[in-house]
């Protein structure tokens, strides 16, 4: 779905079942993947965007940028992509690359500065300014954002990046789900992990 007022500029790709909402403006270069919603008043400039994310109203994203699959961006993120920006001086060829994992949870407001790399479902807490790298599954807060912890034991989170449920077949994802409801993560992990 594509709204009226959106501008979806020639070079930019869109993937199925796509939904984009009011003033957004996406630019050549773009990739966008297969089920992202991209809310109101967004810019997406020529980044990559996995499948399933959800970006929410008034966030942009410059050159540079890259979010994997089933990404959430809350409202009012901010991106980088210059560290020391100057009006009068041109720095395109200085975009640092920013890159947030799959399933990485940003909140309302957080600031990205550019060269980072947010891992894997990790979360972000709302007005956290990030300006490290933040490892998978760990949950960073405030300004500048710091650790708090991790979602889960170290053990936990390096047994689900081994089994990497995320890259298995429709089919059997579709056979777990109910598991992945029900079960405690640890639970999961037991059931499914490789002998």
């Amino acid at each position: 779905m594509l709204h009226p007022t959106a501008i979806v500029e020639a070079g930019a790709q869109l993937g199925a079942d796509v939904v984009i909402w009011q003033w957004v403006h996406v630019m050549p270069g773009a990739r966008v993947g297969d089920r992202t919603s991209i809310g109101q008043g967004c810019f997406i400039g020529p980044v990559a965007i996995g499948p399933g994310c959800r970006i929410q109203n008034h966030v942009s994203l410059y050159e540079g940028v890259t979010l994997e699959a089933d990404v959430f961006l809350g409202p009012s993120c901010v991106f980088t992509n210059v560290r020391h920006p100057r009006a009068h001086v041109s720095r395109k060829d200085e975009y640092a690359p920013t890159v947030i994992g799959r399933g990485a949870t940003l909140g309302a407001n957080a600031t990205i500065l550019c060269g980072v790399t947010i891992g894997e479902y990790a979360m972000i807490g709302a007005g956290a300014v990030v300006t490290k790298d933040v490892w998978s599954y760990e949950i960073a807060v405030g300004v500048p954002a710091k650790p708090l912890r991790r979602r889960f034991p170290d053990e936990v989170c390096d047994g689900l990046q081994e089994l990497a449920w995320w890259d298995w077949e429709h089919g059997r994802l579709a056979r777990v789900v109910d598991d992945m409801r029900a079960m405690t993560v640890e639970d999961f992990l037991a059931k499914y992990e490789s002998p």
